[in-house]
């Protein structure tokens, strides 16, 4: 009987977290999808990664909509990543592939328009916070829009290993940023950046509200070595150890710490309740890093 027990409550548990997963992912769909269809389209602005890629090429092909361009970039990446990354890689970002253009399209179908009259800067702002608010629920449980962020990978693993994964979608932006200059003038491109950076800084606010921008993750598992791996070859930061002595059993354990962004950190805490539940993990916020490292602050400078 507690055998079985065990099992209805772990099954209900599972229920219950795949359906708050559901719930979250459809959220962050929505308010994505509605920031593209009813704010950024109707507005006549365009953004970074795929959503600026395919706003360009739609100037060229219009008879295609929005959201079937999209689709098929997101078929096309997935594909890419499953042959070239492996199914490992593909199953991260499969939900996604699937389920935000499916958004796309209804709210391109709806035809909403979230501001009464058109206004560049308003949109500008509230399509930063409205993707910033998607990508913070998305990454929250976990989960990738195999877009951009996929493409560099794909370029990181393929062909350029010593550019970072962050350093190659940084110019993925820039150029498409750069080439939505030459298509739809110098000052929507400009807008766009506006977008870029407040989505960078809402994205950090949903994930771990308005404290700081690098967090310290100290995680405590018998995993350390499949963690270690995932943090160092797909975060892309560095890792420490050390042996630490619990008091109360007297258990030696070994320690793992990383310094990141709070959107890496949630991914480390995503993979890590996957691979062992009853791991410790302690997310530390930080005020400043200095050191070489990316992300952080040039010591000599400041």
């Amino acid at each position: 009987m507690t055998e079985n027990s065990n099992k209805k409550k772990n099954w209900k548990k599972l229920i219950k977290e795949r359906s708050l997963d559901a719930f979250i992912l459809c959220a962050g769909c929505a308010i994505g999808a509605c920031a593209t269809m009813s704010v950024m389209i109707p507005n006549g602005l365009t953004g970074g990664g795929v959503t600026g890629l395919v706003r360009i090429l739609q100037t060229f092909f219009p008879v295609i909509n929005f959201s079937i361009m999209y689709y098929g970039f997101s078929i096309v990446i997935w594909v890419t990543c499953l042959l070239l990354l492996g199914f490992k890689e593909a199953r991260k970002i499969i939900v996604m592939t699937i389920l935000y253009p499916l958004f796309l399209f209804v709210f391109e179908y709806l035809d909403i328009r979230f501001l009464e009259e058109k206004d560049v800067i308003l949109a500008a702002v509230y399509c930063g916070i409205f993707y910033g608010v998607c990508n913070g629920l998305v990454f929250s449980r976990g989960f990738s829009f195999g877009g951009a962020d996929t493409v560099a990978k794909i370029i990181n693993r393929k062909l350029l290993p010593h550019i970072g994964v962050s350093k190659l979608l940084l110019v993925m932006d820039v150029i498409v940023i750069v080439a939505s200059g030459f298509v739809f003038g110098r000052n929507i491109a400009l807008y766009a950046i506006i977008t870029s950076i407040i989505l960078a800084r809402v994205t950090d606010y949903v994930l771990y509200g308005f404290e700081t921008r690098i967090v310290e993750v100290e995680i405590i598992s018998d995993e350390y070595e499949e963690i270690s791996s995932y943090i160092i070859n797909d975060i892309e930061r560095g890792v420490s150890s050390s042996i630490i002595r619990g008091e109360y059993t007297g258990t030696e354990r070994r320690k793992i710490t990383t310094l990141c962004s709070p959107r890496e950190g949630a991914l480390i805490k995503s993979h890590i309740a996957k691979l062992d539940r009853s791991a410790l993990i302690t997310i530390i916020h930080v005020d400043s890093v200095w050191g070489r490292a990316e992300g952080f602050r040039d010591i000599e400078v400041e």
